[in-house]
Parts: C-alpha cells; structure tokens; sequence
C-alpha cells in the first residue's frame, strides 16, 4: 500500500496527485505538466489530469513517503526492460531519466469497448517506475503471438511491445447473461501484463 523512499540531494521523482503521505524537512514539491503543455491536453484525457507532483529533495537523505490511496499492490518496473503503459489510476511514481508521455488506443475499438479508455500513459527511458494493481495483482508474461482475454476494468499494466485491442465474448447470451458484457480485452505478446483482482473502471479515479 505503501513506499518509502530516500533521495540524493537534487534527485527528484514524479508522482500521482495525492499520493504524497509524508516526507522529510528538505523535500519540496510542486505541480508541473511531464512534457510542458503540448502533452497536457492528452494527459486529462487519459483521466490523470493535466499535472503531476514533482518532489524534489535539497538535503543528501530527503525521506518520501508514497501511498496508492486505495487497497491493492504496489510493484516496480526496470524501464531498461522497455517501456510500460499505464491504464487510468495504476500509475504511482517514477524515479530517474523518465519520460512520461500518452498514448492511444491503437482500434476505434479498443477505444470504446477495452475499458482502459482511450488514452493511457506511457512511460519510457532509464529509470523506475512504481505501478498500483486494484486488490491483488497477477503478472503474465506472453510469448510472441500468445493471447490472453482479460475481463473489463482488469487490466493494470502491460509493457510497450503488447498489443491492446478487443474481442466479443461471444453471443447474446453470454454477452447478456455471462456477467462479462459484450467485450473482453484481448492482449497479444510478446511482453508482460499486469492484472488487477478487483476493476478499475475509466472515470473512478480522475484529478484535474
């Protein structure tokens, strides 16, 4: 639920709104935009709002304390293994060299039937990024071309090589009836996905 990190002097990280719990004399902070305001307008529609918090500390052991806000799991993602991308809410922080930038679904159907809604937030570069998983998580790794149907409002994180799109659940009556709706989302490999145990519907977590 929670991080507890200790930065260098001049080192600072960026971090979802109201994720900042606690930190140390020396640590400042304030709201900034990852990439100006070019990149601003496709971040509010992702459903994260236009700005970040960026912490910085000016003392050699600044102390921060991270919280998710809600119940799940927290994990770490290398970006020297690639880049990741975020669905709404599952984004906590990143540390180092990092670019935070959004992407779009790459299907008008994924768009409007994946869950994760249309934009998503794409981190890339030399760093450490901290990612939330809604309840419990579950990690999947796909071999190239391995497919795997995950159910609305499940999918957390999912590196940069997968690919995102959609799949009917089959007919009327397991799209009434089945408890699944009319869509599951479908993500193809090569590449690693981060399942979350309970749903994270787009609009349920949303700063401005």
């Amino acid at each position: 639920q929670t991080v507890n990190l200790t930065l260098g002097r001049g080192q600072g990280l960026w971090c979802s709104k109201g994720s900042l719990l606690g930190y140390s004399d020396g640590v400042d902070w304030t709201l900034k935009a990852p990439g100006g305001a070019s990149k601003a307008v496709g971040r509010v529609l992702s459903g994260e709002g236009a700005t970040l918090t960026r912490v910085t500390s000016h003392h050699t052991k600044g102390r921060v304390i991270l919280s998710a806000n809600q119940p799940g799991k927290l994990v770490t993602w290398d970006l020297k293994r690639g880049p990741i991308v975020c669905t709404s809410g599952s984004f906590l922080a990143a540390l180092g060299d990092v670019d935070i930038s959004v992407t779009a679904a790459r299907s008008a159907g994924a768009m409007l039937f994946g869950g994760a809604g249309l934009f998503m937030q794409r981190l890339s570069g030399d760093g450490l990024a901290i990612v939330h998983g809604s309840g419990d998580f579950i990690e999947r790794q796909l071999r190239h071309g391995e497919r795997f149907l995950v159910s609305t409002g499940n999918l957390a994180v999912f590196s940069g090589d997968v690919k995102y799109n959609i799949r009917r659940t089959g007919g009327c009556l397991k799209s009434i009836f089945g408890g699944e709706g009319i869509f599951m989302t479908e993500m193809t490999g090569p590449g690693w996905v981060m399942l979350q145990s309970l749903k994270k519907l787009p609009g349920a977590h949303t700063n401005v």
